[in-house]
């Protein structure tokens, strides 16, 4: 589990940095991303990248990860403190995302994220 804390972390470093191409060296080719804004996923590294730019070209936000445990299936759940703001700093709430604390879940294959889904605060 230690390596794959390690992976998360530099991916949420890189995503808060808005270095796209730093995240997706930690995301398998045909990785599936949940669509916090949407609903539903996007598909591999295009997908991703064009989801965060459209994300980016409205909203500011910021996942910083507060723990991290195994979940009983394999997979790693993270609690974050996400933060969102519009692009002239201002705390928002936009499309079901706001500044609050969510759970993500990553399944990982061969040292990569291969999935990324959005949990429930318990």
């Amino acid at each position: 589990m230690s390596q794959n804390v390690e992976t998360l972390k530099l991916l949420y470093e890189r995503f808060n940095a808005k270095d796209i191409d730093g995240v997706l060296a930690t995301l398998s080719d045909d990785v599936e991303w949940a669509n916090g804004m949407d609903g539903g996923y996007v598909q591999g590294h295009d997908g991703i990248r064009a989801y965060w730019e459209d994300q980016w070209s409205i909203v500011d936000p910021n996942v910083e990860p507060m723990h991290f445990d195994q979940g009983a299936d394999g997979s790693l759940v993270v609690e974050v403190k996400q933060t969102i703001r519009d692009l002239e700093g201002k705390l928002v709430y936009v499309k079901g995302l706001s500044s609050k604390t969510v759970i993500h879940i990553f399944r990982f294959a061969g040292g990569k994220v291969v999935r990324f889904d959005l949990g429930e605060q318990e």
